[in-house]
């Protein structure tokens, strides 16, 4: 979801006029943790199912990624809207970690996508996530919105997602437009 935040909110401010400069520009503090925890989970989805060691510990893994990441954030809440970001992935990261380190999902609104995803989560380890059953705790907080078509990629979200989502499109828009709209009127006022 967030990969479809970042594209989306790209599209939009292209079409709004804005340009890569401010992007271009961006500096974080520890600015190779992102690329990093994405490599770093990008390896974990693809070996949990394949060597059981991983999946023992993938959840493990997964709380790891979700305190580092939230670190991150939190070291660059100077930037607009990073706190909305942190916000978010906080959400997520509190119910995955009262659920053993795994988002719960609803069974209900993932029966309105692919039925492999169900299948996936009801024969094993899917990703991160996990079914929410009677014992899930803070349940609201998990993967329990649907997203269907006419959305180009079927899949469940969070309200954590939603607000992050929310922050990251802000936080693009303001790099894109906004420091267009001022660079044009610091050269217009001269």
């Amino acid at each position: 979801m967030v990969y479809d935040g970042i594209i989306l909110s790209i599209i939009i401010a292209l079409f709004r006029g804005g340009n890569f400069k401010g992007i271009a520009e961006l500096k974080f503090k520890m600015g190779w943790v992102f690329p990093a925890l994405l490599g770093f989970q990008l390896i974990i989805f693809y070996f949990q199912n394949k060597i059981e060691w991983v999946g023992i510990v993938s959840n493990y893994a997964f709380m790891a990624v979700y305190v580092i990441g939230l670190y991150f954030l939190w070291l660059n809440r100077h930037h607009s809207s990073f706190m909305v970001i942190f916000i978010g992935v906080l959400l997520n990261f509190i119910v995955m970690a009262v659920n053993g380190g795994r988002m719960p999902v609803s069974v209900e609104a993932a029966s309105f996508i692919d039925p492999y995803y169900l299948e996936a989560m009801k024969e094993g380890l899917y990703a991160k996530h996990a079914m929410i059953t009677d014992s899930t705790i803070l349940s609201f907080l998990g993967d329990i919105i649907p997203l269907t078509a006419p959305y180009p990629r079927e899949q469940v979200i969070s309200i954590g997602d939603v607000i992050m989502n929310v922050g990251i499109f802000i936080f693009i828009q303001k790099l894109m437009v906004n420091k267009k709209m001022k660079e044009n009127n610091v050269a217009t006022s001269h």
